[in-house]
């Protein structure tokens, strides 16, 4: 779109300097573009948002200081499961596909982050090995300056057939979801059946060599809260890293704070069973506090996203399927990154759309109860 550049601009600053207040929907230059959510933050009348001023490597620092290298991919909005807290019981609309990313979109996309200094990627979903071309797509992030660590969060069904294509592509670690240990547990929570499948998955993903494999298992009160001992028993040979999350709030996922357990209940549940628990060395960033049984192989960690926040590190920024940016996980603002690039931006424009969503990053989430009746998208719709 000739022209672009100006507009784009012109219509930022204008945006920007409105108010203090969040911003309302921006659309006019992306015409029908309904998806594209702006919370730009206040730009003091001294910036300039001109190419020339975004073409500095500087990091990506928000108003607090906090440095982010860290971006997190949803590949797609599918999954070939449906567990509670993540989906709605009646399903969701998925975004129609001519609206997704593709992967020269998203090949463009990491390589603006990486020149900020994004050094790590996540790819998540949906279930990202639902992707067909998911070797590929880790294969060509693998290849861009800057990105030193591709990752992966997944439900683990088809690990056993995929993971030593995904190794070869170069996927440098895994997590794998999974929230009971038990078959008929595991397929209430899914709605679909396979735990077999799952640790098979995690024990081929050892076998190849990563470490170590983490679990995320969502704690929920009278679903799996009886099997905490079970899954710290399942560390004592397998050099896994089980993570016990805090159920969260997102929208249709029916959040109570009676089905929450807190990290400290847990945290006393094991300790109690397992006396010689102890506690590892802190990880820069890291959302869990990791511990460890003495002798065990494996380890344990805690994320406490409802009682403890632990925002004052976040170095996370998250890339929806549809191309939209989030800087919190729990913030409804998003700023479609996609509408940007089909309307001609340049990565230096880009760069300024980035650069201004992370000026309006909160210093923490709202808290549980406030999250519970604000909007969001369900968390298959965010990537996690």
């Amino acid at each position: 779109m000739k022209g672009y550049s100006k507009s784009f601009l012109i219509l930022l600053r204008a945006t920007a300097l409105k108010s203090d207040a969040k911003l309302p929907l921006i659309r006019p230059i992306f015409g029908n573009e309904s998806r594209f959510y702006s919370d730009v933050a206040t730009v003091a009348n001294k910036a300039d948002l001109t190419s020339a001023a975004v073409k500095s490597a500087a990091p990506l620092n928000d108003l607090l200081g906090r440095r982010h290298d860290y971006l997190r991919i949803s590949l797609t909005e599918r999954c070939n499961l449906r567990c509670q807290y993540c989906m709605p019981a009646e399903g969701v609309s998925l975004t129609p596909k001519p609206d997704l990313l593709t992967k020269e979109e998203l090949y463009r996309l990491v390589n603006v982050f990486a020149s900020l200094g994004v050094h790590k990627i996540r790819l998540t979903g949906g279930e990202p090995t639902l992707r067909s071309d998911l070797a590929e797509i880790i294969e060509q992030l693998c290849s861009v300056p800057g990105i030193r660590n591709v990752a992966m969060t997944t439900n683990g069904l088809v690990l056993t057939r995929r993971l030593p294509a995904y190794q070869r592509a170069g996927l440098s670690a895994i997590n794998v979801s999974l929230d009971s240990l038990q078959p008929d547990k595991y397929e209430r929570m899914a709605r679909r059946p396979g735990l077999k499948k799952v640790l098979a998955g995690i024990d081929l993903a050892l076998q190849l060599g990563y470490r170590p494999v983490k679990v995320n298992t969502v704690l929920m009160r009278g679903f799996n809260d009886d099997e905490i001992c079970d899954f710290v028993e399942f560390t004592r040979d397998r050099e896994v890293e089980v993570r016990f999350i805090e159920f969260m709030p997102f929208s249709g996922n029916r959040w109570d704070d009676s089905h929450m357990v807190p990290h400290e209940e847990a945290l006393r549940a094991v300790r109690l069973a397992f006396p010689r628990l102890a506690p590892t060395l802190p990880r820069a960033c890291d959302t869990a506090a990791v511990w460890q049984v003495e002798g065990h192989a494996g380890s344990v960690g805690f994320i406490s996203s409802m009682t403890q926040p632990f925002c004052s590190s976040c170095n996370r920024l998250r890339l929806t399927a549809d191309g939209n940016l989030k800087v919190c996980l729990f913030g409804a603002a998003e700023v479609s990154l996609r509408a940007a690039l089909r309307a001609g931006a340049s990565d230096a424009e880009v760069e300024t759309l980035i650069r201004t969503a992370l000026r309006n990053k909160k210093p923490q989430h709202a808290g549980m109860q406030n999250l519970a009746r604000m909007e969001n998208r369900p968390m298959i719709l965010i990537g996690g």
